[in-house]
Formats: structure tokens, sequence, C-alpha cells
């Protein structure tokens, strides 16, 4: 797995609740628009589910 896709899947998984990508942007430093690309790739390798919309949250 790449590396911010590590990044940010610790962080949602520190966060202990869903998030938006704005919320992981903000922690992780990394840009919005990168972090949700990130979670569209992490979704496609279902490491990552949408509970509710625009919020994300680790799979396992």
């Amino acid at each position: 797995m790449p590396e911010n896709e590590t990044i940010v899947l610790n962080s949602m998984k520190e966060a202990g609740k869903p998030v938006r990508p704005g919320e992981v942007a903000d922690v992780t430093g990394l840009p919005k628009d990168e972090v949700s690309k990130i979670i569209q790739a992490l979704k496609k390798e279902g490491k990552v589910i949408s509970p509710k919309r625009c919020f994300w949250a680790p799979a396992e």
C-alpha cells in the first residue's frame, strides 16, 4: 500500500468515528483533493466504507 494510503487509513482508524475527507486532510496535512482520491482507491480495495453520505470509516 502506498505511504499516503497508509497515512489516510491510519488517521481514519485513530478518529474512531466516520470522518469527512476534509477532516482527514486537516489531520494529515495532505491536500483535500488528494485525500478524496486516496479514499476512492481505498474504497475500491474494500478498505473503507461509507456508513453515511460524505463520511468514511475503515472497513475493519
